[in-house]
């Protein structure tokens, strides 16, 4: 198995907090090398590893415990959905490995897939720098990555294409743990009305909590979806965890999910 060189970093002079540690997960080298040039060239956060498959990412997670992993998704071997699964799902990283996925719009189902298996959001590989970085840095802090001229139209093309919550048909992406898509969820109503199914956790958002997850559907940042809404910043913040709480949801990709998922938008 061939594994990235890890190099333990210490803390920043005056107690700052350590850099963030980053591997890369991507069999292609130039793709690789050109992501760490860009994260290196920042005094906040240093690469610490590469893979070029999803078995060597999940053993160099499992081994350096890093911030974050930018994963490819299809990769010789163990491909970037599964090895997400098994990444998120490790307990001995405090705090936890979160991923970032890396991906073309010609792979839209798998990216979806690895939302669910517990992705904190998704990058185009052609994406400028700037958005790399700050990408990197959201999803350190527990966020999660909504891009406006990205996310909504993968999602709207998933609902279209009835993907959303479905794994891919073939590959170790099988494995995926996912929610089950509206398409296979029981149906309400009469076909008369055909009345679509929507969860039960939507009953439990007030008026104003809908309002706010459509607007974060949308892709819009907590500041602008308190300046739209005329509430204040924190007050935002404190619907969007409600939200989260009561719709069950890990991070903000998942509640896009579920506000496509249960026709809020």
């Amino acid at each position: 198995m061939r594994l990235g060189i890890a190099t333990a970093l210490p803390t920043t002079p005056g107690g700052a907090s350590s850099p963030i540690r980053v591997i890369i997960a991507d069999d292609q080298e130039l793709v690789s090398a050109g992501f760490a040039m860009v994260i290196n060239s920042q005094p906040d956060m240093h690469v610490v590893g590469k893979a070029a498959n999803g078995a060597e990412a999940v053993a160099l997670a499992q081994t350096l415990h890093p911030d974050v992993v930018l994963m490819d998704v299809r990769m010789p071997g163990m491909d970037g959905i599964e090895a997400t699964r098994q990444i998120c799902l490790d307990t001995n990283s405090t705090p936890p490995t979160r991923v970032i996925i890396l991906t073309t719009f010609d792979l839209d189902e798998y990216v979806m897939a690895a939302i669910n298996a517990g992705a904190s959001g998704f990058l185009l590989k052609d994406t400028e720098p700037e958005t790399l970085l700050s990408s990197i840095r959201t999803v350190r802090d527990g966020n999660a990555i909504i891009a406006p001229t990205a996310t909504k139209r993968l999602i709207e093309q998933m609902m279209h294409h009835g993907f959303v919550g479905a794994a891919p048909s073939t590959g170790a992406a099988n494995n995926t743990q996912t929610q089950p898509s509206s398409s296979s969820r029981p149906q309400t109503g009469t076909a008369a009305t055909d009345t679509p199914y929507t969860d039960p956790e939507l009953a439990l958002l007030t008026d104003r909590e809908r309002e706010v997850l459509i607007e974060v559907a949308h892709g819009l940042s907590n500041q602008v979806i308190a300046s739209k809404l005329f509430i204040s910043l924190p007050t935002v913040k404190t619907h969007v965890a409600h939200i989260l709480s009561k719709i069950h949801a890990r991070d903000r990709v998942q509640a896009v999910v579920f506000a496509y998922e249960n026709h809020l938008v």
